[in-house]
């Protein structure tokens, strides 16, 4: 990396991290401000706006105060598909933030059913609550008809700023966007009976947007970037036939697919990577619901106390005695796309231990991660060769052992952690001088880790049939 430090922000589901990069000396600030979604019946997350916004600043500034240095710009990645409705006037939000996670958008997606192909293939993107635009109409229907209605990274940078801009990638999330002219799609604002919107401008990820006094005297503010596609950039997947995996509140795996959109049939969203210099590339992008979310839940009932007792505590036991775990407790998500269902735990005995239940988990959401990886071979006509991740859980050796030994493939741990904060410090970077080529703005990348499978595959093949028999299960809505 070339050039002077920058300011990344990383506006997350739980908390906002911000990192000051310096191209020399790396990481010489870094903080963390804590957000507070709220879980209600029924599947509703949402969040109150000024938290977001405060997080920000308050991260931003922290990290700042601990580099002790100016910087020359700031980027902004943000969570994807949390939206509110927000006076452009003043900027006052006009509802809460619905989050990513919010399934209240489920009725609006069942009577929209009839269009579920065309919005696809206009869109990439399968009809489900999890993107924005069914909850950007369901504001409109149920909360207000005032003001904007837009996804949360508009809104900061609004506030921030002063402009009304999302960048290419975070557009594709909302269903909106026409993934291959990368301009909002009149037929899916019809669709979504949101023709007469104003909509913000889309731009590329490393563009100056506007100066921001936020964080104290002005910095220009010029690299816009969704969390995940952010944490591909830093993980240098930047051509087709490699992927990454980041293991957060839940767990995210997107694949490469070149300057193409790639629209598979395996139940992968095909979206925008970035949009750089006015060239788009694209990926493949497989989710899952609960990763994190689903330890926190095994913590909240006292099995473990956190995401460190997952590896002492699983290895009390040399499997998972039978014991099957689908972790769909927000639903499941690719490539099944059935958010309704909730989320099974089998094969329990007497001689159940928490060894057996924590070793149940780690082989469930690797195995969710493992049928992404499969999904993502299939639409890309080739295998994968390794899988890259980052994220929180990556300190499980035990999953992450896991995770090798199901999908047969190495599995290799990012050294550097937050690689959010840092595809979108690279972005900015970019923004902040065009001379940069890609790979000078790009922090070097190195595996602090490598995890090889242990077992054969006939003994992967085995256990991941087990988990799709209780997925089955539950598609069928019969008792396993």
């Amino acid at each position: 990396m070339t050039g002077g430090a920058v300011l990344a922000v990383d506006q997350g589901t739980s908390g906002t991290k911000a990192l000051v990069l310096c191209p020399e000396r790396g990481v010489i600030g870094s903080a963390t401000a804590p957000v507070r979604p709220r879980h209600l019946p029924g599947g509703l997350v949402e969040v109150d706006p000024a938290d977001l916004y405060d997080s920000v600043v308050t991260a931003g500034r922290r990290a700042l105060a601990e580099a002790g240095e100016p910087v020359v710009a700031v980027g902004l990645a943000n969570q994807g598909e949390t939206v509110l409705a927000w006076d452009p006037d003043t900027g006052r939000p006009l509802t809460d933030a619905l989050v990513w996670q919010d399934r209240r958008a489920e009725g609006m997606c069942t009577e929209l059913a009839p269009h579920a192909d065309e919005l696809r293939h206009l869109t990439g993107l399968p009809l489900d609550p999890y993107f924005a635009a069914p909850k950007m109409a369901w504001i409109r229907r149920h909360l207000t008809r005032d003001g904007v209605v837009t996804t949360s990274d508009v809104w900061l940078v609004h506030r921030l700023a002063g402009a009304f801009v999302t960048d290419a990638a975070t557009a594709g999330r909302t269903q909106l966007l026409d993934l291959d002219r990368v301009e909002w799609s009149p037929a899916a604002l019809d669709v979504f009976g949101l023709s007469g919107e104003r909509l913000p401008q889309i731009v590329d990820a490393a563009a100056p947007v506007g100066t921001t006094t936020a964080f104290g005297p002005g910095i220009p503010l010029t690299g816009l970037l969704v969390d995940q596609q952010a944490a591909l950039l830093a993980q240098r997947v930047t051509e087709p036939g490699s992927a990454k995996c980041t293991y957060g509140t839940g767990a995210f795996l997107l694949a490469h697919t070149g300057d193409a959109p790639r629209r598979g049939t395996s139940g992968l969203v095909s979206c925008v990577a970035w949009r750089l210099a006015g060239h788009t590339s694209y990926c493949l992008d497989g989710q899952v619901y609960t990763a994190a979310s689903a330890v926190r839940w095994l913590a909240d009932l006292g099995v473990i106390s956190g995401g460190a007792d997952l590896d002492p505590v699983g290895a009390t036991v040399p499997d998972s005695g039978g014991v099957t775990f689908v972790p769909a407790l927000a639903g499941l998500a690719a490539p099944w796309w059935r958010g309704d269902l909730r989320g099974s735990l089998t094969g329990l005995g007497l001689d159940t231990t928490a060894g057996h239940v924590v070793r149940a988990l780690c082989e469930g959401i690797a195995a969710q991660v493992a049928a992404l990886a499969e999904a993502a071979a299939a639409d890309l006509g080739t295998p994968l060769t390794a899988l890259r991740v980052d994220g929180g859980l990556t300190r499980s050796a035990l999953l992450m052992q896991t995770q090798a030994d199901l999908l047969q493939l190495p599995v290799e741990v990012s050294q550097l952690p937050d690689t959010t904060a840092l595809g979108v410090g690279a972005a900015a970077r970019l923004g902040h001088d065009p001379a940069l080529t890609l790979d000078q703005a790009l922090p070097a990348w190195r595996p602090s880790a490598v995890y090889e499978p242990r077992i054969p595959a006939a003994e992967a093949a085995d256990r991941l049939a087990r988990f799709r028999t209780a997925v089955a299960a539950l598609l069928d809505g019969t008792p396993v």
